[in-house]
Formats: structure tokens, C-alpha cells, sequence
């Protein structure tokens, strides 16, 4: 089949309109850089070189050095400022509403239960999730996707009286704060290879974010 006849103007008018799109970007960005240089450091610049003269100040060349240099000191002063009222003023303030909160009768409650959830569920508190994990539940040939928790035997597993029994959290789609906890024996409970993360996106997003498995890219190819 004979290929569609271009004219020269074509190839050229496609030629400009792909260098525009890969210049484009690097066109907005050195504008918004010049944008913010000009405005950040024209504005500071006067308070932080004010022991320089007005001539070298207005001089153009110079200038533009300054207005960068002004523009790195407020990153930087803004930088320091948002870590000190994180680490400093943000736990103070934060201790202060947790008194608060724990001092209203039945609102204390609830506030621990909801920060207990919160935590479990933290980037802090992810190693109380040890392995995602599949089960046949909430029957025979259904399976649902959780979280290994624990392997110890307590109470609960020895008055069970079915031997090992691990335990196992599976949580709801999309709010994981909610699910079922289960005592399973360790035959009951396939191991996946993916991450407790990859599994937290996978429940949350109701299966739509798959994460991907290299075995799976053999079987689409035909490989076993």
C-alpha cells in the first residue's frame, strides 16, 4: 500500500510544531523561574544588600545576581522556618489539642480510638503488617486480600483448639480503617510476593491499581 503523499510544506509545518512542543515546556519553566526571581528578589533584595549603594543596587547586570541570591536566602529562611514550627511549635501545639481532646468527657474516647486507627495505619506503624496475605473469605472459593499481623500463640489461638493459628487483618474497600480480624491455620493462608504498600493501594483504590508481578509478564507472553 502506497504511503500518503506529504507535501514539503507539511513536513515543515510538523517539524516546527514538534520542536514547539519539546521547547515548550523548558519556555514556561525559565519564565516562571524569571517570574519568581524577579519578584522574590526584587522585593527582598533592597532589605537584605542595603549596605550597597544605590548605583551598584540599580545596575542591571548586578542586579539580576542579586535578585538570585535574595531569592536562595528566602528559600532558605522559609525552608528553616517551616522545619522549626514542625519539629518545635507543631508537637507543642499538638500536645496542647491532644489535652484538650482527652480532658472532654466521651470525646477523650472516641479521640484515642480514631488516633489508634490512625496510627495503625501511619507510614510510621506499617511494620505491624508483616506479609499481604490472600484467604478464603467470607466463604469456600472467595478469596480476600489482607495483611499478616501476628504469628504469636496467646489466649484466643490455644482456647480455639485448632493448633497454629496465625493472625490475620482483612480490611475493607476503600476505607481499610474498618475489616475482619481472623485466626487462620498457616495452610489457610497464601503468602504474596508484593509489598504491604502495593497491597494498601490495591484494597484502597478497590482493585484498580494492580501492582506489577513478574510472573505475570511471562504468562502474557506465552512463557509458563
Amino acid at each position: 500500500m502506497a504511503k500518503p503523499h506529504v507535501s514539503r510544506f507539511g513536513s515543515l509545518r510538523d517539524a516546527f510544531f514538534s520542536g514547539a512542543l519539546l521547547l515548550a515546556p523548558l519556555v514556561v519553566s525559565l519564565w516562571a523561574f524569571s517570574k519568581i526571581i524577579d519578584m522574590v528578589g526584587g522585593s527582598f533584595r533592597p532589605l537584605f544588600f542595603f549596605y550597597l549603594p544605590d548605583r551598584l543596587l540599580n545596575q542591571p547586570s548586578l542586579a539580576v545576581l542579586l535578585d538570585i541570591i535574595a531569592t536562595c536566602i528566602v528559600i532558605v529562611l522559609v525552608t528553616l522556618l517551616g522545619y522549626v514550627s514542625r519539629e518545635v511549635f507543631g508537637k507543642f501545639f499538638v500536645r496542647v489539642a491532644e489535652r484538650f481532646m482527652l480532658s472532654i468527657p466521651g470525646v477523650g474516647a472516641v479521640y484515642v480510638s480514631v488516633k489508634q486507627i490512625v496510627d495503625t495505619f501511619s507510614t510510621q506503624k506499617h511494620q505491624l503488617f508483616s506479609r499481604v496475605v490472600l484467604v478464603e473469605f467470607p466463604r469456600k472459593g472467595a478469596w480476600a486480600m489482607g495483611f499478616l499481623t501476628n504469628k504469636d500463640q496467646a489466649e484466643a489461638q490455644a482456647k480455639a483448639g485448632q493448633g497454629v493459628l496465625w493472625t490475620v487483618f482483612i480490611p475493607t474497600t476503600p476505607n481499610p480503617t474498618g475489616g475482619y480480624l481472623l485466626l487462620l491455620p498457616p495452610g489457610e493462608i497464601v503468602l504474596l510476593e508484593m509489598s504491604v504498600g502495593e497491597g494498601m493501594k490495591m484494597i484502597i483504590s478497590g482493585g484498580a491499581v494492580v501492582p506489577p508481578w513478574p510472573a505475570a509478564k511471562g504468562r502474557a507472553t506465552g512463557g509458563e
